[in-house]
C-alpha cells in the first residue's frame, strides 16, 4: 500500500510544478527583447493595440498589421475562432490587448489565448518587433491543466478514445475546406466509456500552411500528453495554435456540435481483465500505473536505439555521400556524392522540377534526414566550364547572408556539375506581386519587409561581404521567398566581381534583363553598384504598384511614375490593395525609387543610404531628377541574356 502513493507522487512532480486551474485568469506569455516601459516601442504598441478588436471584426476575424519605423515597428496580429459573435469577438480581443499592454512591459515578444467572460468565442493576440505572419512559431508552449485526475482503474480504458478523438480533430481541423478566412478549425463532442460527454477544440492561425498547422497541433498534444496526462481536462497553446479538451462545454460552438460515439476501446483492456477490475478496484490501480512505467520505458529505448541508428547512418553518410572540400583561399564547402543527390531528387525526376535556368535545371530534393534543397544541374555545354564552376562554388561559399540564398554544397563527379542549394517555399516574388488572389497577402507591412531585406542583401554584396560583387540580374522573379516571407536574392549567373579598390567597369558585352538595366550599362556597358541600385528602383516601384514594368510599353513604369510625381499626383501609381496602409509612407518610399532610377548614375544614392532613409523618419531625403527615358528599346523587357565574357565571374542560381 506504501508504495503505490510514492509512486503517483513520482509521476506528478512535474505536473505540480507548473499547476494552474482553466478557470483561472488567462496568462500572457512574454518573451523575446526586453524593452522600456516608456520607450518608443511601447508607444507604437499602445497605438497598435488601440484599434485592434476593431479592426479583427472588421476583417472577418483576423487582422495582421504594425506600427512604427525600424527598429521600434511593432508586428500585431489577432484573431477570433470561426463562428464568432462579433460582439463577443470585440471583447474577447480587447481584453487580451489590454491585458497584453499590462503585464507585458519588458519583453517586445507576446502572445496570448483566451475567452471572453461568457466564453462564447476564443481569441489570439500577438505582437512582436518582428513580423509573425505566415511564420509558424512552437515556441514557448503555455498550458493549462485541470486540477482534477483520472482514476487509474479507468485510464487504461480511456487513453485509447482520447487518442482516436485527437488524431481524428486533428485531421478535420487542418483539410481547411472552408474558404474562410478562420480555416484552421474544429470542435468535436463525443461519449466516451466513462465519461459521457467529452468536447474538444482545435485551432490555428490562418496565415500558416495546412501542413503547419497539423504540426502545430500535434506538438501542442505531445506537449500536453508528456506533461499532464490523466488530468480531466487542459489546453496547450503556442503562438501559431491552441489544443483544448474538457468534460463540459467551454465554448459555444459546441452548442451547434452533434455528438458521436466514441471509438471503441483498444486492445489494451479485454473482457477478463474489466471483470476482474470490478472485483478488485486495487488491482487495476496497480496495473494501469504499471502499464504506463512500462510503455514509456519501452518508448525510451526505442527512441535511444534510433539516435544510435541516425548517428550511425549520418556519420556513414558524412564518410561516404558527403566530403568537406577546400579551395585554394582555404574556403571549406560541402561535397555532395552524385548516388546520393541522385536518390534525393528521384534520379532528376520531372516531377521534381522547379523551374528551368539559363544553365540548368532545378530540381527539389529531400535528403534522408528529411532535410529539403533545391538542386541545381547544370547541362552540359552550357558554358559553364570548369573554372567558371569552381568560381561559382568559392564565391556563393564565401557570401553568408540572410537575405541571399545560401549554398549548401556541390557535386562535380560522373560527368555532372551540381549545385544544391537551401529550399525556399514560396518560390519568387513576382508569383505573388503579379497575381491578383496571392497579392493580397502582401499587405504593406510584408512589402515594406521584403524592400528593406532585398536593400540589406545589396548593401551585403556592395560594401559589407568580404567580396565586392555587382548581380546585374535583379528583378522580382530573381527575388525568393522562405517560409517567413523574408526576400532572398537568388540568381547570380551574371555577377561581377570587383577587386576591393575597383568601382566601375566596362565591358562589350550586355547581360542581364532589359527594363531592369540602368541605361549607362546597356547602352554603354559600364557596370557598377549603382547599375544594381537603379535595378532596385525598379523593382521597389513594381512592389509598391503591383505592376510590371513592361506594362508601360514605350515609357517604363519609372517615367510613368516621374511624371505622376512632377503632377503632385504620385498617390497614382499605388497598389489598389494598400489604400487602408500609411499613404505618406508609402510616397517615401515612391521617393527613395525614384531617387535609384535617375538618368545620372553619380546622383543615385548607394544601398548603406537606401537602408537609413527606410529606417529613418527625421533624416532628409533629397529630391530627384529625371530617369532615363530610353524609349521601347531600353524598357521592353524581353527576357533574360546571360552571356558568358572575359574576366566576369559567373554565378546562377534558379531555384524557382
Amino acid at each position: 500500500m506504501g508504495k503505490c502513493p510514492v509512486l503517483m507522487i513520482l509521476l506528478s512532480f512535474s505536473l505540480l510544478l507548473v499547476f494552474e486551474t482553466l478557470n483561472g485568469v488567462d496568462a500572457v506569455q512574454c518573451f523575446g527583447s526586453p524593452y522600456k516601459r516608456n520607450s518608443s516601442y511601447a508607444r507604437n504598441r499602445r497605438k497598435l493595440f488601440s484599434n485592434l478588436a476593431e479592426k479583427v471584426v472588421d476583417n472577418s476575424g483576423f487582422y495582421n498589421a504594425s506600427f512604427g519605423q525600424f527598429p521600434d515597428r511593432v508586428y500585431g496580429l489577432a484573431m477570433c475562432a470561426r463562428g464568432y459573435e462579433q460582439e463577443a469577438c470585440f471583447n474577447c480581443v480587447q481584453r487580451l490587448a489590454n491585458s497584453t499592454i499590462d503585464d507585458c512591459q519588458s519583453r517586445k515578444d507576446s502572445f496570448m489565448w483566451g475567452e471572453d467572460t461568457d466564453a462564447a468565442v476564443s481569441c489570439l493576440v500577438r505582437s512582436s518587433n518582428h513580423s509573425t505572419f505566415r511564420s509558424l512559431k512552437l515556441s514557448p508552449p503555455f498550458v493549462q491543466p485541470s486540477p482534477n485526475t483520472i482514476q487509474a482503474s479507468t485510464l487504461t480504458l480511456f487513453l485509447p478514445q482520447w487518442e482516436a478523438m485527437v488524431n481524428r480533430t486533428i485531421e478535420a481541423a487542418t483539410k481547411a475546406k472552408n474558404s474562410s478566412v478562420l480555416k484552421y478549425y474544429r470542435a468535436e463532442k463525443a461519449g466516451f466509456a466513462d465519461f459521457p460527454d467529452v468536447y474538444m477544440l482545435m485551432q490555428c492561425t490562418p496565415d500558416i500552411s495546412s501542413k503547419d498547422c497539423n504540426t502545430c497541433l500535434r506538438d501542442c498534444v505531445i506537449y500536453y500528453r508528456k506533461q499532464y496526462l490523466g488530468r480531466e481536462g487542459g489546453m496547450a497553446s503556442f503562438p501559431s495554435c491552441l489544443f483544448r479538451w474538457d468534460k463540459y462545454a467551454f465554448h459555444g460552438a459546441f452548442d451547434d456540435v452533434k455528438r458521436v460515439p466514441a471509438p471503441p476501446p483498444g486492445p489494451h483492456v479485454n473482457e477478463e481483465e474489466s471483470s476482474t477490475t470490478n472485483k478488485k478496484g486495487r488491482s487495476i490501480g496497480y496495473r494501469g500505473i504499471i502499464a504506463i512505467i512500462a510503455v514509456l520505458t519501452f518508448i525510451n529505448i526505442l527512441v535511444f536505439i534510433g539516435f544510435i541508428k541516425v548517428y550511425a547512418r549520418r556519420r556513414k553518410q558524412k564518410n561516404v555521400g558527403s566530403a568537406e572540400y577546400s579551395d585554394s583561399d582555404g574556403q571549406f564547402m560541402l561535397r555532395f556524392d552524385l548516388g546520393m543527390i541522385e536518390r534525393a531528387t528521384d534520379d532528376f525526376s520531372s516531377e521534381n522540377t522547379l523551374g528551368q535556368g539559363g544553365f540548368g535545371t532545378v530540381y527539389k530534393g529531400t535528403f534522408p534526414n528529411g532535410k529539403e534543397v533545391a538542386v541545381k544541374r547544370l547541362t552540359k555545354g552550357s558554358g559553364q566550364g570548369d573554372t567558371e564552376f569552381k568560381n561559382e562554388v568559392s564565391l556563393l561559399t564565401r557570401l553568408q547572408h540572410r537575405n541571399l540564398v545560401k549554398l549548401l554544397g556541390f557535386c562535380n563527379e560522373g560527368g555532372e556539375e551540381i549545385l544544391v542549394y537551401e529550399f525556399v517555399p514560396n518560390a519568387s516574388l513576382d508569383n505573388f506581386i503579379f497575381d491578383e488572389e496571392k497579392r493580397s497577402l502582401l499587405t504593406w507591412e510584408v512589402r515594406f519587409k521584403i524592400i528593406e531585406g532585398i536593400a540589406r542583401g545589396l548593401l551585403y554584396l556592395h560594401e559589407d561581404s568580404q567580396l565586392k560583387i555587382v548581380h546585374r540580374d535583379l528583378k522580382l522573379s530573381n527575388i525568393l521567398l522562405d517560409a517567413e516571407m523574408n526576400p532572398k536574392i537568388a540568381d547570380f549567373g551574371t555577377a561581377r566581381l570587383f577587386d576591393t579598390d575597383e568601382t566601375r567597369a566596362e565591358t562589350k558585352r550586355i547581360a542581364g534583363t532589359r527594363g531592369y538595366m540602368a541605361p549607362e550599362y546597356l547602352n554603354h556597358g559600364e557596370i557598377s553598384a549603382k547599375s544594381d541600385v537603379y535595378s532596385f528602383g525598379v523593382m521597389l516601384l513594381e512592389i509598391i504598384s503591383g505592376e510590371k514594368n513592361k506594362s508601360y510599353e514605350g515609357e517604363g513604369l519609372a517615367a510613368f511614375t516621374w511624371k505622376r510625381w512632377v503632377e503632385g499626383k504620385p498617390e497614382i501609381i499605388i497598389d489598389h490593395i494598400l489604400k487602408e496602409h500609411p499613404r505618406n509612407e508609402i510616397i517615401k518610399l515612391i521617393k527613395i525609387g525614384l531617387l535609384c532610377v535617375q538618368e545620372n548614375a553619380a546622383k543615385r544614392p548607394t544601398m548603406s543610404s537606401v537602408i537609413m532613409w527606410l529606417g529613418s523618419e527625421k533624416i532628409l531625403i533629397p529630391l530627384p531628377d529625371a530617369p532615363a527615358n530610353s524609349g521601347s528599346r531600353s524598357q521592353s523587357e524581353s527576357g533574360t541574356t546571360t552571356v558568358s565574357m572575359s574576366g566576369d565571374v559567373f554565378t546562377e542560381l534558379a531555384c524557382r
